[in-house]
């Protein structure tokens, strides 16, 4: 401090007792030895300067003002210093910098809310919310809300007061929301600036709360609907469901020897059109490519029936030329159309067109084949058996690869996805095996990507949706066995199936809507139960 007090300038007043002070100190203090010759040079020159700096104050007869308002900043004039500020910004921008509560207009905080919140009617009166209505309190919904005996009934007014106040207290005070009385000090310009951003949010937030494209997992926004054959019920078990590839009609077929068609609404899906088949108990029927034609084979039977739905004619083949097969059971409606492939005995497939009814080419695998799936382009078919799966090469005819299922003792149903991306293969033990297709095609020893374990019972039954996120599995063995595993995490959906009673039964054909909007499978009490699956808009 005193060295900063040796470069002040003394005022002429200040000297004297500047001298006093400092020769009370050197009483007080005790005396130091000489200073160097260079010490005593220096401060001779500071004394020269602070003696010419006083002859020039007193000169001028003014105070220093920069060194005045230093002191003051230094020594507490901090309040001195910010009033003279503020009068400076006054005097330069004519405002002033804090708020002035009384500018002289007469109009008080009261009005000025009132003039920022004008009262507001309703829109809209109901006349029964007017009258003086009793309500009765001591239902059970209202008897925390009252105060004695004697409030068993009271007022609608009084009643709403009572449960606001209540609110209140639970909430610690009115929220902000509700509070009307707030002060809004916004001008008229920056409340226009306000609504353009709030316009634009609002024309922005659709892009923001739109739902994800992607089916989310877990949980499958899933609702039951009426029996798609609910105008028409199987008298014995279905074997077979199929949605049309085109229109909003689905198939279904059984042991009571018929073939129906109804119309998909979700509400009463009304029959279309029924066939019996006389002594011919369905095993199974598929659409055919272009969806104009329905073919139906039988358990026991050589010959298979195909269905033309444009003229409504039902054409028998009894012979197909080539075929050496005591039977036509199982069979796959060939991607490219025109053709079917026939599961024969001993190992056995043969392709077979339409056009001509023979069969064009024959492939044969160790074992007997338990399944068939054409790949997404329809240039591969896999073929599972008890001894693995044999991926075949449809334009050379020639097997390509083939590898084991992992922990599989014997294959019962395979499926491969639209997408090209997944292939699943099930087991009598009941587990499904989710491979890549790309590593099915590449390597003899592939790892599967899942292995879903639900099932207790033979998987029978396999089926993706169009958008591969769904793999549908179930079986014919046991009550309830269908499950529905989502692909994209590979987790079973957990709500599916959930009901206070029975409704799939024993599963004998599973099936996707085009657009995977429904959901439909064929059980063994000729019943075909409907499901709409929420996250899909189109049929």
């Amino acid at each position: 401090m005193e060295d900063q007090n040796q470069n002040l300038i003394p005022l002429p007043e200040q000297e004297q007792q500047e001298q006093q002070k400092q020769q009370k100190k050197k009483s007080r203090k005790r005396p130091r030895p000489p200073a160097s010759a260079a010490g005593q040079e220096q401060q001779e020159q500071q004394e020269e300067q602070r003696r010419t700096h006083v002859r020039r104050l007193a000169v001028l007869g003014e105070e220093d003002g920069a060194v005045k308002l230093l002191e003051e900043l230094l020594f507490g004039g901090e309040e001195e210093l910010l009033e003279r500020l503020l009068e400076g910004d006054e005097e330069n921008t004519g405002t002033s910098l804090v708020e002035d509560g009384d500018d002289g207009s007469g109009d008080s905080e009261d009005e000025d809310e009132v003039q920022l919140h004008p009262s507001r009617e309703a829109v809209w009166v109901d006349e029964d919310d007017e009258l003086e209505e009793e309500v009765d309190m001591k239902h059970r919904y209202r008897r925390d809300l009252i105060r004695g005996e004697a409030e068993s009934t009271m007022s609608k007014q009084k009643l709403q007061q009572r449960m606001r106040e209540q609110f209140q207290r639970s909430m610690g005070g009115a929220p902000s929301w509700a509070d009307s009385n707030v002060k809004k000090k916004k001008t008229d310009e920056d409340d226009d600036d306000d609504d353009e951003e709030d316009d634009e949010l609002l024309r922005r937030t659709g892009n923001f709360v739109a739902s994800s494209d992607r089916l989310p997992g877990g949980i499958l926004r899933i609702k039951k609907c009426l029996h798609a054959n609910s105008s028409r019920p199987s008298e014995d078990g279905l074997t077979s469901v199929q949605f049309h590839p085109s229109a909003q009609v689905v198939m279904t077929a059984g042991l009571d020897q018929s073939v129906s068609l109804f119309q998909v609404d979700g509400k009463t899906n009304p029959k279309i059109q029924s066939i019996h088949l006389e002594r011919f108990p369905v095993h199974k029927a598929r659409f055919s490519r272009d969806g104009d034609t329905v073919i139906a084979t039988s358990l026991r039977n050589r010959m298979f029936y195909l269905y033309d739905m444009m003229e409504g004619r039902v054409t028998p083949v009894h012979t197909v030329r080539g075929l050496n097969e005591a039977r036509v059971k199982e069979f796959s409606v060939c991607p490219e159309g025109g053709a079917l492939l026939l599961t024969g005995t001993n190992g056995y497939l043969h392709l077979l067109t339409l056009k001509t009814k023979e069969v064009i080419r024959s492939m044969k695998i160790n074992g007997d084949v338990s399944g068939v799936a054409f790949s997404h382009d329809g240039s591969k078919v896999f073929a599972n058996s008890g001894t693995g799966v044999y991926v075949w090469d449809m334009r050379s005819s020639r097997c390509v690869n083939r590898f084991t299922d992992e922990g599989c003792v014997r294959g019962t149903s395979i499926a491969a996805s639209p997408n090209g991306h997944y292939l699943a293969c099930g087991s009598q033990s009941g587990v499904v095996n989710i491979y890549s297709q790309e590593a099915c095609l590449n390597s003899a020893n592939p790892r599967p990507l899942k292995a879903v374990m639900n099932l207790l019972t033979s998987a029978t039954s396999l089926t993706f949706n169009p958008s591969s996120e769904i793999l549908a599995i179930g079986s014919r063995a046991e009550d309830e066995a269908v499950r529905l595993v989502h692909l994209s995490s590979l987790t079973v959906f957990s709500n599916f199936p959930v009901s206070k009673r029975k409704f799939v039964y024993r599963t004998s054909c599973l099936d996707f809507s085009p657009h995977s909007g429904f959901f439909s499978l064929a059980n063994n009490k000729g019943h075909a139960p409907l499901f709409r699956l929420l996250h899909y808009k189109d049929f």
